[in-house]
């Protein structure tokens, strides 16, 4: 008789331990005591995401959890206000319910917002809340455009609407880290995606992407097509193409090989197409392959083109996203860590002009076909024989009667001022938060006083408005003044709600019967000094508290006027070459690199 009970009571404990399969253990908690309102997180759908399918509406999967410290008594699932789902005890796990099988039926295009409810038995509840949209479907936006992933909450090709096949663990970046829309694809070790190329094998191809560089590893594939490895070790680069960085002396080289069929080209730019990867920032990068040639760009800008006879996909049966893997890795260009945003496929090779307004389109930034030819540069007006800025084609507007010198330092022509004459530019792109200028400047001192460059609001309160102003709190004025018979050249700083002072006294004084040839001169602006420069040398600095570009609209190149004219900073008839605007505070450095150019 006491086996039999010895049995039975083993029989029970197994029953316990079995019944406790897949429940978390409990946690002592006072009996009676429930101290804290349920947590509710939602997983699916994810915040932000938009949802474009080929459907008028659509299903919506839907996965959250709750948890509470004595015990969930029930939940409440709302789509747009309405109720969709309840839940009313009789959990398995009443301390922590998940749901991931719920699905919300019949979405149509909109926005919406799903909240759930959970209320515990002591009657305090907790609302979660995500909202999403649905839109219609995806047009092709450009000529020849064949696969978009914009990454925004899943993986989709909204062209196609297939979805790629995922190795590893790669996430989504937050919409405060992508480029454009809620969401972009977050690289992991080990992660990458792969599509089927159905439909991508053509004899022309493009790709653009931005890319936003996590140079761990030091190397990496980014978008691959290529066949199998040759008995699995080594890369076939005779078909197909692979697209990937690489290390070079501490900045990252882009690559591309395409292979012909009896062999492949190499386009590397060398250090035309490396990028510091510790900027932090958004890289926009392309390669186009056609039947005679195939050419990479980064930031719109050619760094790598050569001949190729056309592209042969034979066995490129898969293309790799963000890895070599699994065909292209012989030389250790796996994940990709990176963020990648916006990616575009095309059956043609786009144009630069094309790529250009893609940039743009996707940036909402001005995007120029003007390479630049100082880091930073992004303005350059260089006056011969007329009055156009090269990275936007846009003319300057003219006050006056302003002319040409008929000589230069650098081209064809500069700048000749006139009395009451001036150029002005619009500020629109070109307000940056670190802001220098350079210039070769050919001094006239008919007048004393006059504005060499000036920007900043207008100054309404003024009693002598329009005709006197002089509003400093925003802007720069950049301008030279008679002190003694020599010309003092200074600059004006506002920061928003005072304004800073750079004179360096006699340092920046100019004999005007000595100085009759060209200078060259410089300011540099940042958040905490302002320099100007004098044929490369310092001649006045102070500390200031950043620049501030309130209701400052345009830019005046060459007088004061209209906004800086009470102490008789007019017109300048001096001559001005090689104007250039940089989005960063040079050094001295570069300032005398840009002089000495």
């Amino acid at each position: 008789m006491k086996y039999i009970v010895k049995s039975i009571i083993m029989l029970l404990a197994l029953l316990v331990v079995s019944c406790n399969e897949g429940i978390d253990p409990i946690t002592a908690v006072d009996a009676g005591v429930d101290e804290t309102a349920p947590q509710v997180s939602i997983s699916a759908p994810v915040a932000g995401s938009v949802i474009q399918v080929p459907a008028e509406t659509t299903n919506v999967p839907i996965s959250f959890q709750v948890t509470d410290d004595i015990e969930v008594g029930s939940i409440n699932v709302q789509m747009n206000g309405t109720t969709i789902a309840t839940y009313d005890g009789g959990f398995v796990d009443y301390r922590r319910v998940l749901v991931n099988n719920l699905v919300f039926e019949g979405l149509v295009d909109g926005e919406h917002e799903l909240t759930v409810t959970a209320t515990d038995l002591d009657g305090k509840s907790t609302s979660a809340t995500v909202n999403f949209s649905k839109e219609p479907p995806y047009l092709p936006k450009y000529e020849g455009e064949i696969l978009y992933m914009p990454f925004n909450g899943d993986w989709i090709d909204l062209i196609s609407f297939q979805t790629p096949a995922i190795e590893g663990e790669p996430s989504f970046a937050s919409e405060e880290e992508s480029l454009n829309g809620s969401g972009a694809y977050a690289g992991a070790e080990g992660a990458y995606l792969t599509l089927p190329t159905d439909g991508l094998t053509n004899p022309e191809f493009s790709a653009i992407f931005w890319l936003k560089i996590n140079a761990v590893p030091d190397r990496a594939g980014i978008l691959t097509m290529s066949p199998p490895m040759t008995d699995g070790t080594t890369n076939d680069r005779n078909k197909g193409f692979a697209f990937f960085r690489e290390n070079a002396g501490g900045e990252q080289r882009f690559k591309l090989t395409a292979g012909y069929g009896e062999g492949a080209e190499w386009f590397d730019g060398g250090e035309m197409a490396d990028v510091d990867p510790s900027t932090g920032e958004w890289v926009n990068l392309a390669f186009t392959i056609s039947g005679s040639q195939a050419t990479v760009y980064i930031n719109g800008q050619v760094v790598s083109q050569n001949p190729f006879p056309g592209i042969d996909w034979t066995d490129c049966n898969v293309l790799s996203i963000m890895s070599g893997a699994p065909n292209f890795t012989e030389w250790g260009h796996f994940s990709d860590q990176s963020l990648m945003d916006e990616l575009r496929i095309f059956d043609r090779a786009i144009t630069q002009e094309e790529v250009l307004t893609i940039m743009a389109d996707d940036s909402g930034e001005f995007v120029s076909s003007y390479p630049p030819t100082f880091d930073g540069e992004f303005f350059y007006m260089p006056f011969d024989g007329d009055y156009m800025e090269m990275f936007r084609e846009v003319e300057a507007t003219e006050v006056g009667n302003p002319g040409f010198a008929g000589e230069s330092v650098e081209g064809t022509d500069a700048y000749a001022g006139a009395v009451d004459s001036y150029l002005t530019f619009p500020t629109q792109g070109l307000t940056s938060d670190s802001f220098s200028a350079t210039m070769w400047y050919k001094m006239n001192v008919t007048e004393n006083n006059a504005g060499i460059l000036t920007v900043g609001p207008e100054d309404t309160e003024n009693a002598g408005y329009p005709e006197v102003q002089n509003l400093r709190t925003s802007g720069f004025r950049f301008f030279r003044e008679n002190v003694g018979g020599m010309q003092r050249f200074k600059l004006n700083v506002g920061d928003g709600t005072a304004d800073a002072w750079v004179d360096g006294g006699e340092n920046a004084d100019l004999d005007p019967l000595v100085a009759t040839g060209w200078i060259h001169l410089a300011i540099t602006i940042s958040g905490s000094n302002a320099v100007v420069y004098i044929d490369g040398e310092p001649v006045g600095q102070n500390t200031i508290s950043g620049i501030d570009w309130t209701d400052c609209d345009f830019f005046s190149i060459g007088s004061g006027a209209p906004t800086f004219t009470e102490w008789g900073h007019f017109s300048d008839e001096s001559q001005i070459d090689e104007l250039r605007f940089y989005n960063k505070s040079l050094t001295q450095e570069e300032v005398q690199e840009v002089m000495n150019n």
